[in-house]
Order: C-alpha cells, then structure tokens, then sequence
C-alpha cells in the first residue's frame, strides 16, 4: 500500500520499506541502508587525528571512500571525542570550508558537516554541503534548525547529554528510556522551526553520555527504537567506540574492525537505515549480508 505519514513518503511491500531521505540537493533512497564515511579534518579526533593534513589528503581520502562503497561523506572540524577542547567558529571553517568547497567540486556525493554551529553549517551548506550532522541535537545551538529550514538541508539530531565539556562525564541515566525522550525533544525543536519531517534523521548516540552497558542495550533494542520513530531513518555511529575496546580488550581503535562490523550488521539486521563508519569496504560487504538476512524475515 501506500501512505503519507508526518512528510516522510513510504512504500510498503512484504518486508521492505522504501523510504527517501531529502538534502538540498536530492532526495536519497533509503531502500538499503547507507555508509556515511568519516572525514576527520582534526588534528586529534580519538582514532584517526592528524591523518588529513591537506585538501589533497582530503580529496584522495574521498576518492577511496567512493570507491569502497560509501554513500555519504561527513567531515569534521572540530573533535568530540573524551577530553577535546571546544574551538571557535574561525578554526573550524579555516579546517572544513576549503576541504567541503573542492569535494563539492569534484565529486557528486553527498556531503555531510559533524557540526553544532549555526555559522559552520550555514557557511559550508552555501558551499557544497547538503547534510547538517548536529551531535548535540539542537541543544547547544536551536540556530542550526534555522538553517536547515532556510538552506533544505537534510538535519541529523543525534542524541546526547550535558555541554561540550561535559557529555562525556555525566553520570549514567538508570533507564535508556530517556533516549527517545531527547530525541523527541530535538524533534520538536527541529519542526518547531520549520524543519520538514523528511529532512530528518535520528541518532540514538552511541559513546556519549552512555555507559558501555547502555550503549549494548541500546544495540540489543535498536529495534524498537526503529519502529518507535518509524518515519524517520535512524543512524548509528558506533565505529571504532571504546565500548568495543572494553569488549574485546583493544585498546587501539584502530585494531576494532571486526567489533565494529558486528554492531553495524546487527543495526542494519534490525532496521538502522545509515551506519557512520570508519571502514567503508568491511562495512558495506557486512551490511549489505545483514540486509539480506533482514528481508528474509
């Protein structure tokens, strides 16, 4: 059958669900789950800083990402891992804006910016970007919505707690119930402003402010979380995380491949639409036998 719900358009048959994700400058099928590949433009993001230190690297590295199989690119200019400093409007566009203007160039892939700055995501969606990645969900800065709502921009409202300096030392929520509750509090505050439900994505927040446990619960019940905000694709980050290491016993996250394919598989097997990664060519050969198993169901 189909049906118009809140916006977003679906198509049901047997176990598929097709539904489109809208950027500024396309629509995007979501009838199988996508790669966004991480662009870290920071010199100390926790696995990979330091690693693209001029917009060479940076197109190369874009280069590989497309050939491997991903679907999205999203870049960062500021790091958010354990630890990090905030840095000003200035240095996060002296990092982001040339690498986003020559990819955009370039390529003909979608490009994502890791930002929670009003004045980022409107300089780098003028210039090429299509996707605003808020980890902060609106909270930090309600601007963001503004822009999304004025540009078209495709909004990512990902789930977390506290400030920048804080979000990774509060303490633990007993119940991650309170996950869909700030998700649907990013949601207000997102259509509130005029964002269109399709311009939407939901990220549950895998890594911050959530113990290792809760980040597994919140993997083991993703499902649940899919169908509770069914019209919207849900996305999961959970590539290289230190929960992974705590598991395995890797301390190096760059040795957490296999960790992060099976929670990407298992995301994926349970209805997660996007996954962001590190590994563009384990993820997509992963996902795409877990997709496989899913509609078979």
């Amino acid at each position: 059958m189909w049906s118009w719900s809140q916006g977003t358009f679906h198509f049901h048959f047997s176990f598929f669900t097709f539904m489109f994700w809208q950027t500024s400058r396309r629509r995007i099928a979501l009838d199988h789950p996508l790669v966004m590949a991480i662009l870290n433009v920071t010199p100390d993001s926790f696995s990979d800083g330091g690693a693209i230190e001029s917009v060479d690297d940076a197109l190369r590295a874009v280069e590989h990402f497309i050939d491997e199989g991903a679907d999205i690119i999203d870049i960062g200019g500021e790091s958010t891992r354990p630890g990090s400093t905030r840095v000003d409007v200035e240095t996060e566009l002296k990092r982001t804006l040339p690498v986003v203007t020559s990819i955009a160039k370039r390529f003909d892939i979608p490009i994502s910016i890791d930002t929670s700055k009003s004045v980022v995501a409107t300089a780098l969606i003028d210039s090429g970007a299509e996707i605003i990645n808020d980890i902060s969900g609106l909270r930090w800065d309600s601007n963001v919505a503004d822009v999304s709502a004025r540009t078209g921009a495709a909004l990512v409202l990902m789930h977390s707690r506290g400030d920048f300096e804080t979000m990774h030392s509060q303490p633990a929520d007993d119940d991650n119930i309170n996950v869909v509750d700030g998700l649907r509090s990013s949601l207000e505050t997102a259509r509130s402003r005029g964002v269109r439900d399709e311009q939407i994505a939901l990220d549950i927040g895998i890594g911050f402010g959530k113990t290792p446990e809760q980040n597994l619960e919140l993997l083991a019940k993703i499902d649940k979380i899919v169908t509770e905000f069914e019209m919207f694709p849900i996305l999961v980050g959970a590539s290289r995380k230190s929960f992974i290491g705590k598991l395995t016993g890797e301390q190096n996250p760059v040795n957490r491949l296999a960790g992060s394919l099976a929670a990407a598989a298992i995301a994926v097997a349970n209805g997660v639409r996007i996954v962001r990664v590190h590994d563009v060519k384990e993820t997509r050969e992963a996902i795409t036998v877990a997709e496989a198993i899913r509609v078979e169901r």
